[in-house]
This record gives C-alpha cells, structure tokens and sequence, in this order.
C-alpha cells in the first residue's frame, strides 16, 4: 500500500552487489539493471521463511525462486539465473539476511579436531568471477562454444537426478532378479540419457569449418554418436569452466595443532530455511 503512513520503516537494501556475470547473458527482461549495475538486496520477510519451508517449494526449486524475487527484485525471471552468479547471489541474501559472518564446522584432516570457524561471506564474495565462455574448444575441424546453464537447467536436471535415485532405492525391495535387471538396466539408461542432456544444453554452439550449427536436438544426436574421448573432453572442459566460477576452498587452521588446510564450501538453498 503506497499510502501506508508506515511505508518509511518497511525494509530497506542491506547489501548491493555486481553480478560477476554483469547480467550480460541473460534473456532481455530477466533483470531491471541499474545504471550503477549493483542490485539491491534486501533482507528476508518473516513471509519469506515461512512459505518457503514448504517441503514440496525446497524440492522442486520454487522456495528459492520465491526468495529470489522478494530479496533481489531487480531480478524479474529468477528461473534464468545464470550458474555463473547463483552463488554470489546466494552469499547476497545470506549477507543481507544479518548472516554476514557464517558459522562452519570443520574437521582437521591431520589430528581430527573438529572446530568452529566464523566465515566471512562478503570477503567470499568479493573473490567470486564469471567463468570464461568466450573462449572456443578447438577438437579437429570442430570449434565448441559453451555457456552457463539457467537455474531452471539446472533445477530440472536434479529433479530427474532425485527421481532416478528414488527408483534404485526401491530396487532392495524387489525381489524377481528379472525384473529388478529390467528396472536396473532401464534406470542406467535414463540417468545417461538425462547427464547427456545436460551436457548438450552447455554447448551454445558447435562450429564447423562450412556453418555454425545451434539446433540442440542436432547437438545431442552429435553427442550420442561421437566418440567417447570427444565427449569426455566436452564434459570435462565444461565442468572446469563452471568450476572456475565457484567459491573456492577455504584456507584453514587448526585451533588444535595449527596444520593448514583446505575446506570445501558451498552454500545452498536450504542453508536459508533451517
């Protein structure tokens, strides 16, 4: 309500951040860039936790999408998120949220000693980069362009991932070793069908020495019928590309015995509805 004599206590920006991508990969429309390219971030409504602890909202991707949209509202189609900035934007409302020091155990891999360490979610976010998708992989005559996946790519593909864990979880209670080779074999299947899939949506194009070609079901026949060093390459070098754009390992400490150590870090959405 814009006459609302309360208006000028409502919640106000907490953090502003620059997409490491710059926004400039995405549909037109997906985001209201500011002049200054910094996004406002405001912190999580008491709504917010509320609808999105919804179990069914946290497992298919609607909680986060949700959230998105009330905390980062220059941010219009949160479903094309580009893997290249979810996790600064998760860092962003995790900050924005009165969480900019978070709370990480760990486990030193020399004496065992599990400690508590205070990590700095703004310094973390200062070190984030876009990954290089400008640059070709030259295989042979071909010339390979990839580009970051969208959180929905992303979202459906563990959707099917969940589903494909669910169905060799039930194989324990199958008892006709028929039909449980049958259930088996059809289930390893789809899950190399889905990962291809995946793979092909990374690839914006493939280039030939006579024409550029882009029709995705043309690069996932390409993938079927390729050799099996050319796409291991094409997984690989994509998965290093996303990989560059991540949080890096965290240089630690131990309180204990003062050996120095690397620690895995990731955040997630369910870090924000526990």
């Amino acid at each position: 309500m814009d006459n609302n004599p309360l208006r000028q206590y409502f919640r106000r920006p907490a953090v502003y951040i620059k997409l490491p991508s710059g926004g400039s990969d995405y549909p037109e429309g997906a985001i209201d860039m500011p002049e200054s390219g910094e996004l406002p971030v405001y912190p999580m409504t008491a709504i917010d936790e509320i609808t999105t602890r919804t179990p069914d909202a946290l497992y298919n991707g609607t909680a986060l999408i949700e959230l998105i949209k009330s905390c980062i509202p220059n941010i219009k189609d949160p479903w094309s998120v580009s893997s290249n900035d979810m996790d600064a934007i998760l860092i962003a409302m995790k900050a924005a949220s009165g969480s900019e020091v978070m709370e990480i155990e760990s486990e030193c891999p020399k004496c065992r000693e599990v400690n508590q360490y205070g990590i700095n979610l703004i310094g973390i976010l200062s070190t984030l980069k876009p990954g290089d998708y400008d640059s070709l992989l030259q295989f042979g005559d071909l010339s390979f362009k990839f580009r970051p996946l969208r959180y929905k790519e992303i979202n459906n593909a563990a959707l099917g991932q969940f589903e494909l864990q669910k169905v060799f979880q039930q194989l324990a209670n199958t008892e006709d070793d028929e039909e449980k080779n049958r259930i088996s074999k059809d289930a390893l299947e789809r899950l190399t069908l889905l990962t291809m899939d995946l793979v092909a949506k990374t690839i914006e194009y493939i280039q030939t020495p006579t024409l550029k070609v882009t029709e995705f079901e043309f690069i996932v026949d390409f993938l079927k019928s390729c050799d099996r060093n050319t796409y291991v390459k094409l997984r690989d070098h994509n998965a290093e590309v996303k990989a560059s754009a991540e949080i890096k390992p965290l240089q630690m400490k131990c309180v204990e015995c003062e050996n120095e150590y690397e620690q895995v870090f990731t955040l997630s959405p369910v870090d924000f509805f526990e």
